[in-house]
């Protein structure tokens, strides 16, 4: 298929952009550095690193449209800063804001669903998949910045781990008990 997963296309930057926005209102931060962020965070996605090509990418287009240096840098930061794996911690409140609502649309029942559109991407099975859910979307609401996101997250990861619980009791065929 070659670029963006369809996991992470222009559905899911739009669910982040709203998620971070919601999240802007309740927690503060510029609004206008959080909104481009977010529609730039996966311009590079596919990539190796995505996060850091990304924001070079981002670096270019923001200088091209003129934006002054600091604003510009400070989107490049949250936009470095919002992958899980990419190993840089956000360090201003529109960093930690866009890195919050990335997680949060890898959570609940929309993150069930992305996570198994992935996996079938790339060919893995359903065992696979939920060893993803282990090894991170299930940790995922402990790694929350903000209080507003810290609130969805709860909601979301009860439903992320309702589907975990029932789909295993399936695997086990714990659900013929009773039949």
């Amino acid at each position: 298929m070659g670029g963006v997963s369809l996991p992470h296309d222009g559905d899911h930057v739009e669910r982040v952009k709203k998620l971070a926005l919601f999240i802007a209102e309740r927690e503060g931060g510029d609004i206008e550095i959080i909104r481009i962020a977010a529609e730039l965070h996966d311009i590079a996605r596919g990539e190796e690193n995505h996060a850091i090509r990304g924001a070079e990418i981002a670096r270019k287009i923001l200088e091209e449209r003129g934006y002054s240096e600091d604003f510009v840098e400070r989107v490049c930061h949250c936009i470095e800063a919002h992958s899980f794996s990419g190993g840089i911690k956000p360090k201003t409140l529109e960093a930690k804001i866009l890195s919050d609502a990335d997680k949060l649309d890898a959570i609940g029942l929309i993150g069930v669903a992305r996570a198994f559109m992935y996996s079938g991407e790339k060919g893995r099975d359903i065992k696979s998949t939920l060893n993803h859910f282990e090894e991170k979307l299930l940790n995922l609401r402990n790694l929350m910045y903000t209080n507003t996101a810290r609130k969805i997250a709860e909601i979301r990861h009860k439903k992320l781990e309702s589907f975990y619980l029932e789909i295993l009791s399936e695997l086990d065929m714990g659900d013929l008990d009773d039949s």
